[in-house]
């Protein structure tokens, strides 16, 4: 069955990545679903000069900001949740080297439905008349922004509202629990905006956990919420958004996102990190090693391991992938 539109990560970077562009990654949940090994990927190619769209900050933009390859990031929450402010991105920002553009997560996702529906503008009344509109990391002196999000006129009841920019990424890396060769995916846990991202983005790469048969999308078609149809790329790579979590395959490795985070609050640190846990692997069995088998097995037996249950018997194993 095999390959389809599976190919490498290294060549999925390689082939749909520039610098420059503007990278889309979901899901969002600081502690939740992200291709945060494909941000892993664009800096082992040094990627530079990105500018970011996140729903949420994760540790991937933390990671891609510390190491200096974002100059400019869109999201709309920018902590870990429990552990803490994120370290690298707070550097970046505050060393002028990254303008981070603020907007609240309600209109990240009015925004990304909006470049998924191809609308000019996406009528809002989220963040208005607050300092969301009024000011704008990309354009600073212009205080009271006016171009952030101007107002319009609604036409049937003569009210002023927002006018909320749509958003269509050059490329989305977008995380997904499993998905099939042909590039068909299914998401179990939250979602956030992984569903429009995948129709607002010129280009989608999937980065999947598991790769299972087709016969499994067949089964369970109402679940299949991003189509091959507009997927360019699909990857294959276990653990993909460690040290976040992945719902029913693994938990959150809470003592490797204190450490990371504790690494991006420096250059040294970050250098050292880069070193350790970006440069160092060569494939995946040996990504695997670098976290640890102990790990990657205790992480895999979770309390939510039995939503898998109902799509195991179609995952395919990693010698049919090769």
């Amino acid at each position: 069955m095999p390959p389809g539109k599976l190919i490498s990560l290294a060549e999925a970077v390689g082939r749909t990545s520039w610098d420059g562009m503007q990278y889309a990654s979901g899901a969002a949940l600081p502690v939740g679903s992200d291709a945060i090994v494909f941000g892993r990927e664009l800096l082992r190619q040094g990627r530079k000069d990105l500018h970011a769209i996140f729903h949420c900050n994760s540790q991937q933009l933390n990671l891609l900001a510390a190491a200096g390859a974002v100059s400019r990031a869109e999201c709309g929450f920018s902590g870990l949740e429990v552990f803490g402010f994120a370290n690298g991105l707070r550097r970046a920002v505050e060393s002028g080297r990254l303008a981070l553009e603020d907007y609240s997560n309600l209109s990240m996702a009015l925004r990304l439905l909006g470049g998924a529906l191809g609308w000019p503008f996406v009528p809002a009344t989220v963040n208005i008349a607050s300092d969301i509109q009024a000011r704008s990391a990309f354009a600073p002196d212009d205080y009271p922004s006016r171009s952030k999000i101007p107002t319009v006129t609604d036409p049937f009841s003569g009210r002023e509202i927002g006018a909320l920019p749509p958003l269509v990424p050059d490329l989305a890396a977008i995380h997904v629990s499993l998905a099939d060769p042909l590039g068909n995916a299914i998401m179990l846990g939250t979602e956030w905006s992984r569903f429009e991202l995948s129709r607002a983005a010129k280009r989608v790469v999937l980065i999947a956990d598991a790769i299972v048969d087709t016969a499994c999308m067949r089964q369970y078609p109402n679940l299949v919420r991003i189509p091959d149809l507009v997927v360019e790329a699909v990857v294959w790579w276990p653990f993909a958004a460690w040290p976040q979590s992945s719902p029913g395959l693994y938990d959150v490795d809470e003592e490797h996102m204190k450490l990371m985070n504790l690494a991006l609050a420096t250059e040294d640190g970050t250098a050292a990190y880069l070193r350790d846990y970006v440069e160092s692997y060569s494939d995946i069995d040996t990504y695997l090693d670098l976290i640890g088998r102990d790990k990657v097995a205790s992480l895999s037996q979770g309390p939510t391991s039995f939503l898998l249950d109902p799509y195991r018997q179609w995952i395919l194993p990693a010698e049919a992938l090769s």
